[in-house]
């Protein structure tokens, strides 16, 4: 049985999220060429190495192009990409589970219907390309089942569109009530789970424990932004779980 399992001890984002997930994967085009099957432009991606605490990673950096920095879109907007798309079928029904969770807590937050919620998280092109990446690279991965640890936020405040919000920030911990996931804060003063990272590994992983014996037959590892006193990187396992036969 082949397993994924994510160490999301210090915490998970989007785009730490694509960057395990390629190193997992042979192909360093795979991505890039994948997305461009969305027919969506106003970007480009730099794919680097990136050094956290002395573990290298790789960090996926969506650039936008200046005059989509306020473009916001609303559900609808953003399953109409991901169905006039080329990607898989499978990658598509992922991606608009995702991207369901966010909205679900972004109109809970806001006070608003699904229609009318516009996200300034996951309506921008940074996040689509996140979201709809992490569905491309698990459906070429294919694992029979996805574990994760038990995921691990910060505390304190953070700057956001509407000034300054505590952690974890409201549309995450909507996201996490919302699913069966395990979470904490820990003692770092910053927002280590963004609501797409909550999003992804909420709706992916069918159980919150420790990572079950396995044996161990690839690392990905995934660089975030910050500078922190614990490696900002998001650690992906892929191996096996051999069955047991009966004698």
């Amino acid at each position: 049985m082949k397993v994924l399992y994510f160490d999301c001890s210090s915490g998970i984002s989007g785009n730490m999220t694509l960057g395990a997930l390629s190193e997992l994967i042979d192909d360093p085009h795979y991505l890039v060429n994948e997305l461009k099957k969305l027919n969506v432009d106003g970007y480009h991606i730099h794919i680097s190495k990136e050094k956290k605490n002395g573990i290298t990673g790789t960090y996926v950096d969506v650039h936008l192009e200046h005059e989509h920095h306020h473009e916001h879109r609303n559900l609808f907007d953003v399953n109409k990409i991901i169905d006039e798309s080329e990607i898989d079928e499978k990658a598509k029904d992922l991606a608009k589970r995702i991207f369901l969770r966010v909205a679900k807590a972004e109109s809970k937050v806001h006070n608003e219907t699904l229609e009318n919620v516009h996200f300034h998280e996951v309506g921008a092109i940074d996040s689509i390309v996140d979201i709809i990446g992490t569905a491309i690279l698990l459906c070429k991965i294919n694992p029979d089942v996805i574990y994760s640890s038990v995921v691990n936020d910060g505390y304190g405040f953070i700057e956001c569109a509407h000034g300054m919000i505590s952690v974890p920030v409201p549309a995450t911990s909507e996201i996490f009530a919302a699913s069966n996931a395990i979470t904490r804060q820990i003692d770092v003063d910053t927002e280590l789970v963004t609501p797409t990272g909550a999003a992804i590994i909420a709706e992916i992983a069918s159980e919150f424990t420790t990572m079950p014996a396995m044996n161990v037959q690839k690392v990905g590892w995934g660089t975030g932004t910050k500078d922190l006193v614990i490696p900002n990187v998001l650690k992906v396992s892929l191996g096996e779980i051999k069955k047991k036969t009966k004698l």
